[in-house]
């Protein structure tokens, strides 16, 4: 069971090549499930998801983020967002939500990567999909079928391990 388990937590990877081809939406659906069943503080569930996957808005999307411009041949991009005003805990909820995602999304067989969002970000993919201004993207996230394989990992460093009290690491 622990290796069922690992395996598929490190089955997660930044995928950067896309085959071109379509994303099934039942697939997408399913990835959405799994991100909403994030925990949220209160409860407050501050997320929405944006969903694109008509070919040419995912290239328009893709090259309005300056470090997504390799997501142009995705199948689809998700673009999850809410409302920061009123949500103390908003980023510790949204990031709860799109790891849950790029988790799910991953044990369906399909690549995904986090390109994260700031402010000065926001206005050309707003543009692209007319988001309003009073919502903020959390994330874009180019999703496709693979063009590349990635075996599973872990980034594991016992050195970042403290029990009890912090020590310095030597």
């Amino acid at each position: 069971m622990h290796d069922d388990f690992r395996r598929f937590i490190t089955k997660r990877r930044s995928i950067r090549k896309f085959t071109g081809g379509a994303v099934d939406h039942e697939l997408l659906l399913t990835a959405l499930e799994a991100a909403m069943a994030a925990p949220s503080a209160n409860n407050s569930r501050p997320w929405s998801f944006l969903i694109v996957t008509e070919p040419e808005k995912v290239r328009a999307v893709c090259r309005a983020h300056p470090y997504a411009s390799f997501g142009e041949e995705a199948g689809a991009v998700i673009l999850p967002f809410g409302k920061k005003e009123g949500h103390r805990w908003f980023d510790q909820d949204m990031a709860a939500a799109t790891e849950n995602l790029l988790l799910a999304l991953a044990n369906l067989g399909l690549g995904a990567t986090w390109c994260g969002m700031s402010e000065e970000l926001q206005a050309g993919v707003r543009t692209v999909v007319a988001l309003p201004d009073d919502l903020f993207f959390f994330a874009l996230i180019p999703v496709g079928v693979p063009a590349e394989e990635k075996e599973p990992r872990t980034q594991y460093d016992e050195t970042r391990v403290h029990w009890e009290r912090y020590s310095a690491i030597s």
